[in-house]
This record gives C-alpha cells, structure tokens and sequence, in this order.
C-alpha cells in the first residue's frame, strides 16, 4: 500500500512505521505523501482513536530530510518544499487525535520537527534529537522553529537552532522536549500501553481535552478560560459523562460508548 511506510492496526490504535532503514528513515517526497496519506485515513478513520508513529530499526527515528532533495532546491522551490512538509505536519498536529512519536534513535532536522508535531515524544535511551539545518547554511523548514520554541522555550530553542547541537534523551526529557524515556526494547511496549490507556477513555473527552491544551499556545489565559469552559460543558452533555460520573459513583469501570 506504501512505498516508505508499513502500518498496522491493533484494535484502536494505528501504527505507523516509517521504512527506509538504509537512509536512516530520512523523509523524501515519497515518504512524506505516504506520511500525508496515512494520517489522512487515520483522521477519517472513526475506529482510530490513538496513533504511533516510529523509524523502523534500531538506529533511527528520522535523520532528517533528504539532503539531496533539499541541494537542488532554488527560492521558488524551496518555500513549496517548506510549505508542503508544514501542511503534513500540520495535519498530524490538528488530527483531532492523539498521535504519540516513539522515537527509537536518531530525530534530526525533520525527524525533530516530525516529533514536535507529534501531541506526546516517549524516546528510547539512545535517542538524539537536533535541529541541525545551521550547519548547512539553512534553516529547520518544517516547523522547527515555531514548535520547538513553544514547546521547550525560546532560549533553548534559540540554542539546539543556531548551534545545531544534538542533545540525547535524558537531556530531551530534562528540558521537556521528551516526556519518557525508555529503554530500547521497551519503547513500543510502554508506546502501545499508553496508546491503549488513552483509547480506552471516552473519545468526545479525548479530543475536547487535546483542542484545549492545544489552544493554550495560541490564545490568551482569559480566551482559554473561556475555550476551556465551553469543551467542558459540551462534555457534560454526552452520555459519557454521564456513565463515568456514575460508574465512579458507584464504584465500578466505566463502559464509555464514545457518544
């Protein structure tokens, strides 16, 4: 079905790997119009209620994008590559379902930026994340530089941006741009297991939940306040709030119908 891709599907949850282990799972065009395409049918797919994206091997997650797509790049080209590698990204970002990266080795440059997309980053302990574009005399192009900043500040942005440095995974969870670290062997289990804890809770909650912590970044507190409550009510009013409100009640497991 993909030429750079394989996935699966278990139960709920949608696993995509990204498959070219001889480029370090580097992102051409045709890997990413798999990516696109995938997500794409993780969206409309209404028996998807969580995703995980990873590299496929041992070595890396993703080493970047691929260099030499990038060297024959004029002006002109060069924004539509930008353009089109933030619109794929944009889609993973605003899925309107979580997407967790399980980042199994090297996340460099777009493989960073493909992370950041991502709502939650588990790594593996020989995990490295950088944004190293600098040393090519250029700049990260597929949001780096607007997610990375909201997400770990701008002073260390700034800093893995113009140095280009590669930080490893205690130093990415240290700074918040990891939010676990597991061993190599571990990490899709531990992936798997919070994909599943989070499919198993009501989804309207889930997505209401994931556009207001989403809109923290956008709005101010007063109009997030206000975001927050109006999700918060539209929640009240499903027949899910209802059964985990009396289940807890009644001290039993909820049985969520997802309505």
């Amino acid at each position: 079905m993909y030429k750079n891709l394989l996935f699966e599907a278990k139960g709920n949850i949608a696993i995509v790997t990204i498959n070219r282990p001889d480029k370090l799972n580097a992102l051409n065009a045709d890997t990413l119009n798999d990516i696109k395409d995938a997500f794409l049918n993780i969206k409309n797919d209404q028996n998807v209620f969580c995703a995980i994206i990873t590299g496929s091997g041992e070595k890396a997650f993703v080493a970047g994008a691929d260099i030499s797509e990038i060297n024959k790049l004029d002006v002109l080209g060069a924004k539509e590559f930008s353009e089109k590698g933030q619109e794929i990204f944009n889609l993973i970002e605003n899925l309107n379902k979580p997407v967790i990266a399980a980042v199994n080795g090297y996340a460099l440059g777009g493989g960073c930026e493909l992370a950041l997309a991502c709502h939650i980053r588990l790594a593996s302990e020989n995990a490295k994340f950088a944004q190293p574009e600098i040393n090519l005399g250029i700049i990260p192009g597929y949001g780096g530089t607007q997610r990375l900043a909201r997400l770990i500040n701008t002073g260390r942005a700034a800093e893995m941006i113009l140095t280009g440095t590669t930080i490893d995974a205690s130093e990415a969870y240290r700074i918040g741009l990891a939010n676990k670290v597991y061993p190599q062997n571990e990490l899709m289990k531990n992936a798997e297991a919070m994909a599943s804890a989070i499919a198993s809770k009501g989804q309207t909650a889930v997505r209401h939940s994931l556009k207001a912590v989403q809109s923290a970044n956008e709005v101010s507190l007063h109009e997030g306040l206000k975001f927050e409550a109006s999700l918060f009510a539209l929640c009240c009013g499903t027949e899910d709030a209802k059964e985990g409100t009396n289940a807890f009640l009644e001290k039993r497991k909820p049985v969520f119908i997802n309505k």
